[in-house]
């Protein structure tokens, strides 16, 4: 699926989703397969992000790769001299200016893994990823399963009653939901309220 041009070898790859859909393990198989191939990889996160670890990616089936936290986007871009892949975890939690950091680092010819909730808890799509997707030359989007129905999940429903915006956590706070599910769980909310 992605065939490395020798001559400009940097491009941008997405992987999206709901929760609990495999983002970051497709990301991490991604890293891991990369390093296989004796290629230079860092991989950053963002600082806020310390559900499992406060130096490692995770995913929710515990598999992790080191990473690097950072506060702001453009901190990769003082961090990733001599890479060859970079991949990036929860890119949701970024600034805008990931998507130039992005386009920087493929147009000096890096590879770009970005893994990152396509919507938020509400069903709108989330922070840069819109951007980041538009601007990739692969997006791969990847399905949970509805809790209720067992349908392919694309929503990150909140369990909690908060309305932040940005709430960490887990199968505590969030589970997935079809389309289906997802709105008629709305539909009944919103006559409740």
């Amino acid at each position: 699926m992605f065939i490395e041009n020798a001559k400009n070898p940097g491009w941008i790859e997405v992987i999206c989703g709901s929760m609990f859909s495999g983002k970051t393990e497709e990301l991490i198989r991604r890293l891991k397969r990369a390093r296989i191939a004796n290629l230079n990889v860092e991989i950053f996160k963002p600082k806020m992000d310390v559900r499992y670890s406060d130096q490692e990616v995770v995913s929710h089936d515990s598999n992790a790769i080191i990473s690097t936290p950072v506060d702001s986007s453009s901190n990769i871009l003082l961090l990733t001299g001599g890479v060859d892949v970079v991949g990036i975890d929860e890119a949701q939690f970024f600034d805008m200016g990931i998507v130039d950091v992005a386009q920087q680092l493929a147009n000096q010819g890096v590879r770009v893994i970005i893994a990152g909730l396509d919507t938020d808890y509400r069903g709108v799509p989330f922070g840069p990823m819109p951007a980041l997707m538009a601007v990739a030359e692969y997006v791969t989007k990847v399905h949970a399963i509805c809790v209720k129905c067992g349908d392919p999940a694309n929503y990150s429903h909140r369990l909690s009653a908060s309305d932040k915006l940005v709430e960490l956590g887990e199968k505590d706070v969030y589970e997935p939901l079809c389309r289906h599910c997802f709105n008629k769980l709305y539909k009944k909310e919103d006559t409740n309220g």
